[in-house]
């Protein structure tokens, strides 16, 4: 399945990039890419997708390609979520699937629950549809305290972007980027970052950091509350090797994984699908042949297909 093009679709703040695969009148799939990642997180894996489908990979706001947030405009979850609004309007999209990998999986959970007539498959690639508040309760406003500075700080900065050769730029995102192997992280840094006279330059807004600082996260009570409104049916792909929490130090808690899914299994019955796969975190992309199978399957079928577990 060639790439057949690249859009550039109008926003108050610029302009959301993304890129296309497969023919417009075909069913549409948006893809979300993982925090600080980009479009590329999906050149892997839609080559091995049903060619009956038009997929559609969109880099959020200060990512990837495309426009950064006007200055003093915060990123924020909600604000991504408007993204998918925007783009699926431009797109003019009544509905659609949805493939959301790491960050991109809650964005994409979260408009399915807003938006639950608009959204017909929901695919949650290492990823969950909300982020739950239990082991962050006493971090919550703390974190919002430090995106606020850490937004001040930056826009009062007048230091220019770093420069860097590219194998220091492939180093550097190798190094906070343990899961992503070599040919991968090139494919993300390919739309990531820009070549300029001395080196390469990052793309992404450097008011954005760690994800814990934009999250929305949730009780228990109100992740039941929003699941009972999805009309999606949702397919659940966990790697062996994956994150269970948004940080890695509470990593070895599977409690909460357990409890989202449970939930998502009682209430959704046959329209939610779990399925273990081996690989880590960026399965998807390292070893994409591991997921492509069951995605396919769960996009073309009609009624469920047979959890593997």
């Amino acid at each position: 399945m060639g790439l057949i093009s690249e859009l550039k679709l109008a926003v108050p703040w610029g302009h959301i990039a993304a890129k296309a695969w497969g023919s417009h009148q075909s069913p549409p799939v948006l893809c979300l890419h993982g925090w600080l990642d980009n479009a590329n997180s999906f050149d892997r894996i839609i080559p091995l997708l049903p060619k009956d489908f038009y997929y559609v990979a969109m880099d959020f706001g200060g990512h990837g390609l495309s426009s950064h947030y006007s200055p003093g405009f915060p990123y924020d979850h909600q604000n991504f979520v408007s993204e998918v609004r925007r783009v699926v309007a431009a797109l003019k999209w009544n509905r659609f699937s949805l493939l959301g990998h790491s960050f991109g999986g809650t964005v994409g959970g979260m408009f399915s629950c807003i938006f639950p007539e608009m959204v017909d498959k929901l695919v949650l690639l290492d990823s969950s549809p909300f982020i739950l508040e239990s082991n962050e309760l006493e971090n919550m406003l703390t974190y919002k305290r430090r995106a606020i500075e850490h937004m001040l700080q930056v826009e009062a900065s007048e230091k220019p972007s770093h420069v860097v050769s590219p194998e220091e730029m492939l180093q550097g995102f190798l190094k906070n980027n343990s899961h992503v192997g070599d040919e991968c992280a090139k494919l993300l840094l390919q739309r990531g970052t820009t070549q300029v006279a001395t080196g390469l330059l990052l793309n992404r807004d450097r008011r954005i950091t760690r994800p814990e600082y934009y999250f929305n996260f949730i009780s228990r009570e109100l992740f039941v509350h929003s699941i009972r409104k999805l009309q999606a049916r949702v397919l659940l792909i966990k790697a062996t090797q994956g994150y269970y929490d948004v940080r890695r130090e509470n990593d070895a808690n599977m409690e909460l994984m357990l409890f989202v899914t449970n939930s998502l299994r009682s209430i959704l019955k046959e329209r939610f699908q779990y399925v273990q796969v081996p690989g880590n975190h960026y399965v998807h992309m390292n070893q994409p042949q591991h997921t492509a199978g069951v995605i396919s399957s769960f996009l073309l079928s009609k009624e469920r297909i047979r959890a593997q577990l």
